[in-house]
């Protein structure tokens, strides 16, 4: 029962969360010197009263409290609105735009998540001052180097002076990128923490009979920090949506990312506010998981 509520909490609380992300989204994109009308009206040469009568059909001359109702609304039935600029249904838009971000994001996370693990095992089943410098070099890479930089720096020499990839809608050197960063946060921790378990009394037991060390390890000490797996995987994966879109932004891929920052400068509000509800209720619905998950796994968790 315990549990139950706990879980339930951590559900509220996410939502909270998630409800206070899209209402400030949703002011601070109001609160922005200029709107959509003022950018269409550079572009299209409008006249101030062709201005006010749009601002008056869009509805942005209303009070602000008014229009986030009325956009709460609809959103809630799954209705996002039209595009302002291009005068789509922005559910389709953001549909055509998903996959490619969740296929970044999956390839990264189990590039990340395998790294660390083959990279944590190996130093545990057969301890040596290579792999520890591998791991420490990993974590370093992960803290020092944001994945923006790395993505400039790759592009540099794999795409203009060795001229191996594309610049422009690769997805290798994005996965390879973001992989990385996610394998340098989870493979120090996870490290420690395989170390700790080889201590436990039933994996010293399992080494004395004899099991080979690669077997100790898979089948004795990876179970005994699997709580600890899940942790860190859960954190990684909220960060992996950050660095997602700033990998689709760096190599043109049409993603979330893309989207959203094309909506930014053009300040469309309808793909600003759907494209933040529908990361924000993502990274609600990961921890939530991660949560129940966690406590099943490891009944210390209260």
């Amino acid at each position: 029962m315990t549990r139950i509520v706990a879980v339930l909490a951590s559900l509220l609380r996410g939502l909270l969360q998630a409800a206070l992300i899209v209402m400030l989204t949703f002011f601070l994109c109001r609160v922005m010197p200029g709107d959509v009308v003022d950018v269409l009206g550079l572009e299209g040469g409008l006249t101030a009263e062709q201005q006010a009568a749009m601002r008056h059909s869009l509805g942005l001359d209303r009070p602000l409290p008014l229009q986030f109702a009325d956009w709460v609304g609809h959103a809630l039935t799954g209705d996002f609105g039209r595009s302002i600029r291009f005068d789509r249904p922005v559910g389709e838009m953001l549909g055509a735009a998903l996959p490619v971000t969740a296929k970044l994001a999956a390839l990264s996370f189990c590039l990340g998540v395998a790294l660390a693990l083959l990279l944590a095992i190996a130093a545990t089943a057969r301890p040596s001052r290579w792999l520890d410098a591998a791991i420490d070099l990993v974590n370093t890479w992960s803290i020092a180097v944001p994945t923006f930089c790395a993505g400039v720096a790759a592009i540099l020499v794999f795409s203009i002076w060795l001229g191996w990839l594309p610049v422009i809608g690769g997805l290798l050197v994005p996965v390879l990128v973001v992989g990385l960063d996610n394998a340098g946060q989870i493979v120090k921790p996870l490290g420690e923490e395989l170390r700790e378990a080889v201590l436990l009394p039933h994996v010293r037991t399992a080494r004395a009979k004899g099991l080979s060390p690669w077997r100790t390890a898979f089948a004795h000490v990876l179970p005994a920090a699997m709580p600890v797996v899940l942790a860190l995987s859960g954190l990684v994966l909220g960060g992996l949506v950050a660095g997602s879109l700033t990998m689709e932004v760096l190599f043109a891929l049409p993603g979330l990312g893309s989207l959203t920052l094309n909506a930014i400068h053009g300040r469309d509000y309808p793909i600003i506010l759907a494209a933040v509800t529908l990361i924000a209720v993502a990274l609600v619905a990961i921890n939530t998981i991660v949560d129940m998950l966690h406590r099943l796994i490891d009944p210390r968790v209260s």
